[in-house]
């Protein structure tokens, strides 16, 4: 990818999430950013998950996940999930986080809001799958703004793509 394109899609802001499965005895999180509300009624949202990730398989074989919208309590989150610490399949060992009540898919403590997902829909864009779901239960665990990209010192651009900023501008 030039740079002016990867520059050109990394001044696309997003939110900062945290998507998590279970499956068997496996409790596994993923940063995620590729996220967006699609419908109002029913009320669904896509998440775009790398074909290659681990999460990925799971979710197809569940149909479900979890959703952990990060604040500003919870950087400390983005900033584990997108080190080589989690890069193994039972990641969330260290963290705390509760099944949830309806799905029993991974709420982490530190999220400002917590969803329950049941995929509708999958579509294979490119390297990633597109996961239409609805939101099954939600909780708010804190009043705080959540954390976007803007808040980052990178944005993820696919597989090991990442632009890094600094407090001037793009690198």
């Amino acid at each position: 990818m030039d740079n002016i394109v990867a520059q050109a899609l990394a001044s696309l802001t997003t939110g900062i999430y945290v998507l998590t499965v279970a499956e068997g005895a496996t409790r596994h999180g993923m940063s995620s950013s590729w996220v967006t509300q699609v419908s109002g009624e029913p009320a669904l949202f896509m998440a775009a998950v790398d074909n290659s990730h681990f999460s990925r398989a799971i979710v197809a074989r569940t149909g479900v996940f979890g959703f952990n919208v990060l604040g500003h309590r919870g950087k400390t989150l983005e900033d584990y999930f997108y080190s080589s610490r989690a890069r193994r399949p039972d990641n969330l060992e260290q963290l705390g986080y509760e099944l949830s009540p309806k799905l029993r898919v991974p709420w982490l403590k530190l999220a400002a809001v917590v969803i329950e997902a049941q995929v509708t829909q999958t579509t294979v864009a490119g390297d990633h799958t597109l996961f239409i779901a609805e939101i099954a239960g939600a909780r708010i665990n804190a009043n705080e703004r959540p954390l976007t990209s803007l808040d980052l010192d990178y944005v993820y651009l696919g597989g090991r793509e990442v632009v890094k900023r600094d407090r001037t501008g793009w690198d």
